[in-house]
């Protein structure tokens, strides 16, 4: 595992414990209305985004957003009402005629369906060893949770509960990249917001919003500024480093921090089942990351799932920023022309740019395989190879 692929996982996991401490704060918003609330907690946190992109000169969100298309758009609405304001409502649905756990263990199988489903959006086949990791992280969190009382109702909307935790990491993958994670956050959750006022006011009517009490408020502010500011951030930060399905991988950890907060509020004990349920959490999330794999034993790392590769490129790791192209080889299909999902190179449209050099320059690591080429380089500015080094 490189750098960039362990910040990510240490990202992902510390959004995940975030959440899942979250349900703490869940419990002291029982009695307000749920709408409104939803609707204070995304504008408090879009606010606070949009202050966040301000100080930062090279984010120019405006020109960003001029970009957007209408299917982005609306892929971005979708994503608030699935994955944000439908996910609360489903949640907060089951457990007026089920107990937590029964949502809890719906939505710990989101792995396995963000597993079969990101590879397939991408044209890819499902990687077995994530297949594998998900399986145990879901098994995992069922431990951790139990099964509780439950009936029809409480049944569909844990399904519908799992589907917005599946749709939280898996729509939000086509624009996580020309968004960034800070203005993806702070677009999703001022629609949510948006979304959860207009839905509150068909519920509740002119009970939308309260003022609301000490305990309440604090709540409140704790879900917007440090669960969905910084949570979410962190969330699409490591996806955008490590994949959809390793990152789901780690929503197993929320049940785990749950049932590890639980023990402050007097709302649940962390017990034998906990351990051992967490403990396969674990096991699961470390196979999936690569940690467990020879690769990250050597220093090498595999392919991210889910993101751009093509043939004759590959990641470094001693240069895990870089992108270093070898000599002698084609993108897969024909020559000098892109392969299946190597379209992110494009044909060489270069000809005239291409010309001999005695030697190519060395970068200091001396590893034989790698050229490291200086684009609009003047000719006769070239320095002899390393002493070992191909020419």
């Amino acid at each position: 595992m490189n750098i960039s692929s362990l910040r990510g996982a240490l990202l992902t996991a510390f959004a995940c414990i975030l959440v899942g401490a979250s349900f703490t704060a869940n419990s002291v918003l029982g009695d307000y209305p749920y709408a409104g609330g939803q609707a204070l907690r995304y504008g408090l946190a879009a606010l606070l985004l949009v202050l966040l992109l301000a100080r930062d000169e090279r984010s120019r969100p405006a020109a960003v957003l001029r970009t957007v298309t209408r299917r982005q758009w609306g892929r971005l609405a979708l994503l608030a009402a699935i994955g944000m304001v439908g996910f609360n409502l489903a949640v907060l649905g089951a457990e007026r005629s089920a107990e937590p756990a029964v949502p809890g263990v719906f939505v710990g199988c989101a792995p396995i369906f963000v597993a079969v489903l990101a590879p397939l959006m991408d044209r890819r086949r499902p990687t077995r060893t994530v297949l594998c990791a998900a399986a145990l992280v879901a098994a995992g969190a069922f431990v951790v949770q139990g099964w509780g009382r439950t009936d029809l109702a409480g049944i569909l909307c844990s399904v519908g509960a799992l589907a917005g935790e599946v749709g939280f990491a898996v729509i939000a993958v086509p624009v996580l990249r020309p968004l960034g994670p800070k203005l993806l956050s702070a677009t999703v959750c001022g629609l949510a917001a948006a979304e959860s006022a207009c839905l509150g006011l068909v519920l509740d009517g002119s009970e939308v919003l309260r003022t609301p009490t000490g305990a309440e408020a604090i709540a409140l502010l704790w879900q917007a500024a440090v669960v969905t500011v910084i949570g979410f951030v962190c969330w699409y930060m490591g996806m955008q480093r490590i994949g959809a399905e390793r990152a789901t991988l780690f929503s197993g950890l929320i049940p785990v921090s749950a049932a590890l907060t639980a023990p402050l509020v007097d709302a649940g004990s962390y017990g034998v089942a906990q351990v051992g349920g967490s403990l396969l959490v674990g096991l699961g999330v470390a196979l999936g990351s690569g940690v467990l794999s020879r690769s990250a034993a050597t220093g090498r790392t595999d392919p991210v799932p889910g993101a751009p590769s093509a043939a004759g490129v590959e990641n470094d790791a001693s240069h895990p920023r870089r992108i270093v192209v070898h000599r002698h080889m084609t993108a897969a299909g024909k020559p000098d022309q892109p392969g299946v999902g190597d379209g992110v190179l494009g044909p060489d449209s270069l000809p005239a740019q291409q010309y001999p050099v005695p030697a190519a320059p060395g970068d200091g690591h001396r590893q034989p395989r790698d050229v490291v080429g200086e684009r609009d380089a003047s000719p006769g500015g070239e320095r002899p190879v390393e002493s070992g080094r191909l020419a």
